[in-house]
């Protein structure tokens, strides 16, 4: 999860900064008048629906036939068989195998093609490529977008070849239609179009990890997958089932798995917060007077940036996600600095039409996930996630949509 402090070109993360710094242009302070604006809205009457994480009862909780909201562990892919593949499963950066963030089950029930739809996020874990990805991502229309952060959507009508045209039975004992792709057996989450050529059982999705299974404990359990392969092949123990049970997973780095609980944002006032939940907002000093806190900060950008995200994360400090598609939705940005215009903000890729919020992910998952806090640790304030506004059909089973970073100044 944590990296030296130098990359691989020989740069520190402080000069990644500096790059990211630098590379901000003029209209970020149109941005910012923007967002002075945007402030003075009455935010309320726009729904926000937030997202907690929660250890699942068990793990039928979070296979892909009751279509979850999860973070962390690995994907429960809703189209078990048309993955992702090549250059879009690597960071753009390093070139290793992204890793699994979270998923969002969020259908569109006047789309008939959208009946089930979720949103996928997958990010590298080193912060060199974090820092290199916000030069990145303030390039307009590049030749080879170059990001270690991607976001994926995929959709089905409610007849499928993959679920039962009924509402699934929430405890996971439905079985699905059909048997997905074979995963890696390291990571469990791209597609192992590589086998280890001694078993021929074990699949993977880079030679990396390959590589990497091998030296985890793969090489002395070779010879017993290879025995268990061929009674298998031969049906000797006369079973044959397309009940899918979670993968087991060699890979010890992954993210803790969770599954991710919504409640409105507006049936929290934020007075029964506790020690515990708030300390995973940061706290600034505010003033205790008649006067209001951004008037103790006026003319102060960052300061009064900062204060209105505290005092909305503090009605639910635990929350690790904020979801809407209002139309008027805006995302809630820690900083002031690092915030795109709308020119920033790509055509969607497959009917260039406009791309538009849907939700963010906050930091609080990090804490969750147990990243501690140090200086090469992943961090950042938020990950804001715009996806096509007319969600829009295309062959494509798994579509890349886009997600801005902004990162702490």
């Amino acid at each position: 999860m944590h990296i030296e402090d130098m990359d691989a070109n020989g740069e520190s993360i402080e000069e990644l900064k500096g790059l990211r710094i630098s590379s901000l242009d003029e209209e970020e302070e149109e941005s910012k008048e923007e967002y002075m604006n945007e402030v003075d809205d009455d935010e309320d009457e726009v729904l926000v629906t937030l997202g907690f994480v929660q250890k699942p009862k068990n793990n039928r909780e979070l296979l892909r036939q009751v279509f979850p909201s999860k973070a962390g562990g690995v994907p429960a892919w809703l189209d078990p068989e048309s993955l992702p593949s090549g250059k879009s499963c690597f960071c753009d950066i390093c070139g290793k195998p992204l890793q699994f963030l979270l998923q969002i089950y969020a259908p569109i029930s006047e789309k008939d093609y959208a009946f089930h739809r979720t949103l996928f996020v997958f990010m590298c874990p080193y912060m060199t490529c974090l820092l290199r990805d916000q030069h990145e991502q303030w390039k307009r229309e590049p030749e080879i977008p170059s990001r270690s952060v991607k976001v994926f959507r995929c959709q089905l009508s409610r007849t499928n070849a993959f679920y039962k045209y009924e509402s699934p039975k929430y405890d996971g004992s439905d079985e699905p239609l059909g048997v997905g792709a074979t995963l890696c057996a390291w990571c469990g989450t791209w597609k192992g179009n590589e086998k280890c050529s001694t078993c021929k059982t074990a699949h993977y999705c880079s030679k990396e990890h390959q590589v990497m299974h091998w030296r985890g404990g793969h090489k002395p359990e070779c010879q017993k997958l290879r025995a268990i392969k061929s009674l298998k092949d031969n049906n000797i123990d006369g079973r044959s089932s397309l009940y899918e049970m979670p993968q087991e997973v060699a890979s010890k780095t992954l993210w803790p798995e969770f599954k991710i609980e919504e409640d409105y944002e507006c049936d929290f006032s934020g007075s029964d917060t506790d020690e515990h939940s708030m300390s995973l907002v940061t706290t600034q000093a505010t003033d205790k007077s008649s006067k209001s806190t951004f008037d103790c900060f006026e003319g102060d950008d960052e300061k009064i940036s900062a204060a209105i995200f505290q005092e909305r994360i503090a009605r639910a400090p635990e929350q690790i996600l904020r979801y809407s598609r209002d139309e008027r939705a805006e995302p809630l940005w820690p900083t002031s600095s690092g915030r795109p215009s709308r020119s920033d903000i790509p055509k969607c890729s497959y009917c260039c039409g406009r791309m538009t919020f849907e939700f963010q992910i906050l930091p609080q998952l990090l804490y969750f996930f147990g990243v501690k806090n140090e200086a090469d640790s992943l961090d950042w304030a938020t990950i804001v996630v715009h996806t096509c506004a007319d969600s829009c059909e295309d062959s494509v089973s798994y579509k890349e949509e886009f997600a801005w970073v902004q990162l702490n100044s």
